[in-house]
């Protein structure tokens, strides 16, 4: 049998932050010459300047065009969904969007649904920070009861965000909750801390019917979800608590493996 090569992967990053810095950094670990970042896209060209070596540092959608590209993965910001979405649906085959908190915003969804339709590309949600979404989209073949996602960080995870004017981040000596309530308004109020939140939801039974507890809690070692689901299917209940990133401790290690593990199963034999 004559083994056919297959052809490297051609990938472009949608931003060039803590999150996808991090996905460069162990795709150059872990690559054997199947992937090649063709592209890093850019607000601010100055910023950029560590982008890896041959990629094409671009600053417009317009310019994915004629890239070849077989993937492009944002990590941007909620803002840059919206910009780059469109774009990335019409020149690569598939789109993965990190910044998941933009989906609260049901029309900008709708536009990139119906975007991918007309292209047959297709638009990617990764586990996130996340682990048993593949067991709660499947749970939800059948009806679904519940879900609940709870998230509970240290208090500097919570720093620069709304969470400052609800509660002392630096007084409290125990685990506090600061909300409660959909993953569409948690997602929306702390886009930088729950916009994991959009994940758990659109996987399972939506924004609106999932609920989410916010947490601060000096203890924690790290950032932890605690997810529960209850439906026909039977009982799910998951606890992770992820490394966070060095570099920005808003964000999890878990995030950024998981766009790996995504864009490695798009050129591996044994998909895991």
């Amino acid at each position: 049998m004559t083994m056919q090569p297959r052809k490297p992967l051609r990938l472009a990053l949608i931003g060039w932050g803590a999150i996808n810095r991090r996905v460069a950094e162990l795709l150059a670990e872990r690559s054997s010459g199947d992937i090649t970042i063709a592209a890093v896209a850019v607000r601010n060209p100055a910023a950029a300047g560590d982008i890896p070596a041959r990629a094409k540092l671009i600053t417009e959608p317009d310019e994915l065009a004629g890239l070849d590209l077989d993937l492009v993965v944002e990590a941007a910001g909620r803002e840059a969904v919206g910009i780059w979405g469109k774009a990335a649906l019409v020149h690569a085959p598939a789109f993965a969007v990190a910044s998941t908190s933009a989906f609260c915003d049901d029309a900008l969804l709708a536009r990139l649904i119906a975007a991918a339709e007309s292209r047959g590309s297709q638009l990617l949600i990764p586990p996130g920070a996340l682990a048993g979404i593949d067991g709660i989209a499947a749970a939800s073949l059948l009806p679904l009861d519940e879900v609940i996602h709870r998230i509970v960080k240290p208090p500097v995870a919570w720093r620069g965000t709304s969470a400052e004017s609800l509660l002392g981040l630096d007084g409290i000596t125990e685990a506090t909750a600061f909300f409660s309530g959909t993953a569409r308004e948690a997602a929306s109020r702390f886009p930088q801390n729950a916009n994991v939140a959009v994940i758990s939801a659109l996987a399972g039974i939506g924004l609106d019917r999932t609920r989410v507890e916010l947490v601060a809690d000096p203890a924690a070692g790290g950032n932890g979800h605690q997810l529960s689901a209850r439906g026909a299917f039977g009982k799910l209940d998951i606890t992770i608590e992820n490394r966070p990133l060095a570099t920005n401790p808003k964000s999890s290690e878990m995030t950024a493996l998981g766009l790996v593990r995504l864009i490695e199963n798009r050129v591996r034999t044994l998909v895991r």
